[in-house]
């Protein structure tokens, strides 16, 4: 059974693009032009992955972010243009388990999708201790990384 992903942009050809990018990896794709539209069909499907803008009229990553932490323990890549070390760490710390700047490559962003979905299928997609330091360690964070 293919990986099934959940594209929230406000931007219809950014949805349209992916859409015809991940369908040719072999993901069956559901795409939505707002946050709200994205809750609901969380609510209504069993997705495998978000990737989710963060500038979005009406309601922004942030709070979409948010209210699917609310229900669901869903991976969710943000796919944004904003490159600011602050707003990157704010979406992290409010549940998105990664963050891609656009442009971004389609190679990385299969890879990315591969290894949340691969480490979610496997149960580890919770942070792991660290037995070293005797401190937590959030494995998805690629800084974090020795």
């Amino acid at each position: 059974m293919p990986t099934k992903l959940l594209v929230i942009d406000d931007d219809a050809a950014v949805t349209e693009l992916l859409a015809l990018l991940l369908k040719s990896h072999g993901y069956d794709v559901n795409t939505v032009n707002s946050g709200p539209d994205g809750i609901v069909i969380l609510h209504e499907k069993k997705i495998d992955l978000v990737i989710l803008d963060l500038m979005m009229p009406d309601m922004d990553g942030w709070d979409v972010c948010r209210k699917v932490r609310g229900f669901s323990n869903v991976p969710i890549i943000v796919l944004s243009a904003l490159n600011d070390p602050s707003m990157i760490a704010s979406i992290l710390d409010t549940g998105a388990d990664d963050y891609l700047v656009k442009p971004t490559p389609s190679s990385v962003l299969i890879a990315h999708i591969k290894q949340l979905v691969r480490r979610t299928a496997t149960g580890s997609l919770q942070a792991a201790a660290n037995p070293v330091q005797g401190r937590v360690v959030s494995s998805t964070h690629p800084l974090m990384s020795k």
